[in-house]
């Protein structure tokens, strides 16, 4: 009795390990931010190595031109975990996300 509690124990795990990794999940980008534009609502590092930000929902990414994200720490910059949705190919994005 005891072996098969551990075995439903352990195949619940491993099903909700796998929902951490399902295609339509979010991706994280981790960085630093300086506060400029206001709260961090959503973003991303594009491949042209630049940041996009939205202030909100359905609200355009702007990719951020004053280096206020960076890949390093520096004065006056705070750490971010960033989970992002929506596609996560063909970056940039569009405009907005619907």
């Amino acid at each position: 009795m005891n072996s098969t509690f551990k075995m439903v124990l352990a195949a619940s795990a491993l099903l909700g390990l796998t929902a951490c990794v399902s295609a339509g999940g979010p991706v994280y980008y981790d960085g630093y931010y300086d506060g400029f534009y206001g709260p961090l609502y959503d973003g991303y590092w594009g491949d042209d190595n630049f940041f996009y930000h939205s202030g909100g929902r359905g609200q355009p990414f702007v990719r951020d031109e004053g280096n206020h994200f960076q890949h390093g720490a520096a004065a006056g910059f705070n750490s971010f975990h960033q989970a992002h949705m929506g596609p996560h190919t063909g970056h940039p994005h569009e405009s907005v996300h619907r």
